[in-house]
């Protein structure tokens, strides 16, 4: 769990950065509509909860450095006895100030009166600008008002500058207590991976899998699964993004799933491919195999001092060697990586940021340049190959063949951490467990 010294010390470190004579406005998430009147589960923004940790929607941040009467400010809904009997605790003004560290609080409904007192006299405003249209109007009306009141000796604020660079830079970097989360976010995660593998048989639906991916995530108290869980059997896996889940799982196939929870605001990532049967086809075994010396390159490339692009480097030149080895690409090696001719069956790229957000927040260039990576960063190693079923290029033993295995690494100053170790990924090791 973050502490209240933990959230306290980002509200500093983001103030510092952000200077005296500024201010910096964050909304919380906006409620959204399921159907008609029910809506869906309420998550904070992940911005607004790494500086506050309050839950609430209806709510604005708003973070002055220097003000004498308190730094951190929150405008939140009231305690309101019949809605809370409907809808469920509210923290109130006063619950901002005493369980979330607030210096000050303040009603939403009275914020078009106090925050533009709060803007007067501010050089800078530093706010997610073009994120959310209707909350860069209110901004606007808000400054505006200030803007109105020139005659009278108000100054309004001369500069708007995007918040998200600096809050995500800050992001980016894991802390212990960030990558403890993690750990048990990848720990859970990898026990509801092992529990889909002991389950699977052929006659089984896609979404019985993933009623066991997602049934561990809810017994081990993990709120949520952190993206739309993916169950593609067959030539399903070859599709990157399949969310139907709705077909029989058969014998002879591969199933690939792509599901991990959000532990306390804090995802994990987890991609496997396994036989329904329990065994793999020599074929099956062949893709497979390739696959797993390409993320294998890709981890051990995830170094300190390398850039964000030599583990996608590492795993485009053995799958692309191994795809001309199997007959499935013809010429140099060297050529048909300059030429992308391994996209037609790797069309992705190894991996991706990882942290509050499953594709977390980041630059992964810094003046044009591929950033180098440091200690402290999270990131994603899933290579891939998916072989059409209707790919006339290769014989036909090829065909249908999808396979994608996906790890989380944290860049440590000794090397990697591999955070989802605990999910078999030989082939020898799938294939024990499921047989017992």
């Amino acid at each position: 769990m973050i502490s209240s010294k933990e959230f306290a010390r980002r509200r500093k470190d983001l103030m510092a950065m952000i200077g005296k004579n500024a201010i910096a406005i964050v909304p919380a998430a906006v409620e959204q509509t399921r159907s008609r009147d029910t809506l869906y589960p309420y998550r904070q923004s992940s911005d607004f909860h790494y500086l506050s940790g309050f839950p609430e929607p209806e709510a604005v941040l708003v973070l002055i450095p220097g003000r004498a009467q308190g730094q951190f400010i929150v405008f939140c809904r009231e305690r309101d006895r019949e809605r809370e009997t409907w809808d469920g605790y509210r923290a109130g003004p006063e619950g901002a100030c005493e369980q979330y560290g607030a210096d000050d609080a303040f009603p939403i409904a009275d914020i078009d009166d106090i925050l533009p007192g709060l803007l007067e006299g501010k050089a800078k405003v530093y706010s997610a600008i073009g994120k959310d249209k209707d909350f860069d109007q209110q901004l606007m009306e808000w400054v505006n008002s200030v803007r109105a009141k020139a005659r009278t000796g108000a100054v309004s604020p001369g500069e708007f500058v995007d918040l998200d660079h600096l809050l995500h830079e800050s992001r980016l970097f894991k802390k212990p207590a960030e990558l403890k989360l993690m750990r048990k976010a990848a720990k859970i995660s990898a026990e509801a991976h092992c529990r889909a593998m002991r389950a699977s048989k052929p006659g089984l639906n896609e979404y019985q899998l993933q009623a066991e991916i997602e049934h561990t995530f809810a017994m081990e108290g993990a709120s949520f699964p952190a993206y739309t869980s993916i169950v593609g059997g067959g030539d399903n896996a070859c599709i990157l993004h399949y969310v139907e889940n709705n077909q029989p799982l058969n014998d002879g196939d591969l199933v690939l799933i792509d599901a991990g929870c959000e532990y306390q605001y804090y995802a994990a990532d987890i991609t496997r491919t396994f036989p329904v049967n329990g065994r793999f086809s020599p074929e099956q075994k062949a893709i497979y195999e390739l696959v797993l010396k390409a993320q294998l390159a890709g981890i051990e490339a995830a170094q300190a001092g390398n850039h964000w692009d030599a583990p996608h480097q590492a795993t485009v030149k053995v799958i692309t060697a191994g795809l001309v080895k199997l007959g499935l690409l013809k010429g140099s090696v060297k050529k048909l990586i300059a030429a992308g001719a391994y996209s037609e069956f790797y069309m992705h790229r190894a991996g991706h940021w990882l942290g509050m957000d499953v594709h977390d927040v980041g630059d992964y260039k810094v003046d044009g340049e591929w950033r180098l990576l440091e200690p402290g960063m999270v990131m994603t190693i899933e290579p891939g190959i998916y072989i059409a079923p209707d790919c006339k290029k290769v014989a036909k033993k090829w065909r249908g063949i999808g396979v994608r295995i996906e790890d989380d690494v944290a860049i440590t100053r000794k090397g990697t951490e591999v955070l989802t170790a605990g999910v078999p990924k030989t082939v020898a090791e799938i294939e024990a467990l499921m047989a017992a």
